[in-house]
Formats: C-alpha cells, structure tokens, sequence
C-alpha cells in the first residue's frame, strides 16, 4: 500500500509504544499486523527515525537482535507518546471527515 504519507511517524510511534524495537523490528510488526499490507522501505523509516529522535519523541540505544546481531533499539519518550495521542486524535477526525465525501455517490 502506497499511502503511508503523513501516517508513518504515527505508525511507528505505535509499535514503539507496545515496546523497544529495532527497525527491522518496527517493520516487521508493520507487516504483520496489516497482513503484509504495508511496506515500510529503509529509505523512508530510517530518516523517520532519525528525525523522531531529534525531535525527542524516541530514544535509541545499541543492543543485540534476537539473531545476536547488533542493532539499535528504539523506545518511544513521553514526549513521543503525547505526540501520538495528537497524531492518533488528529488522524481520526480526518477519517471520520472524509469517509462521508468518498463514500458518497453525489
């Protein structure tokens, strides 16, 4: 599915605040949870990732894999948590806006 734009910060942030993840991690829970509907390329979450961390919204640490590779893990901040709930809020109005318009047959 192409339509990640302006969803993937908030996506993200989600799967971080159920616990710490790798990006591998993040992506996989991303296809698992959307029966491999979404793809996430490394192109496009690593800059996420990098600009959530600047921003304060993630912390990320070295750790290692489950396949005992070193890996950086990421965990979701206070601040990252009310940002969700914004993003989450935010998202949800949108959605209840627009179904109407494309639903319609007018």
């Amino acid at each position: 599915m192409d339509s990640l734009y302006g969803t993937l910060d908030a996506l993200v942030l989600k799967s971080l605040s159920l616990g710490p993840r790798h990006g591998y991690g993040i992506v996989r829970w991303l296809q698992d949870r959307t029966s491999d509907g979404l793809h996430v390329e490394e192109g496009s979450l690593y800059p996420a990732l990098y600009r959530m961390e600047r921003d304060g919204w993630i912390d990320a640490e070295w750790g290692t894999s489950e396949l005992g590779r070193k890996a950086k893990f990421y965990r979701i901040t206070p601040k990252g948590r009310r940002q969700l709930k914004a993003q989450t809020t935010s998202f949800a109005q949108f959605v209840q806006l627009v179904t109407p318009l494309l639903l319609s047959n007018a």
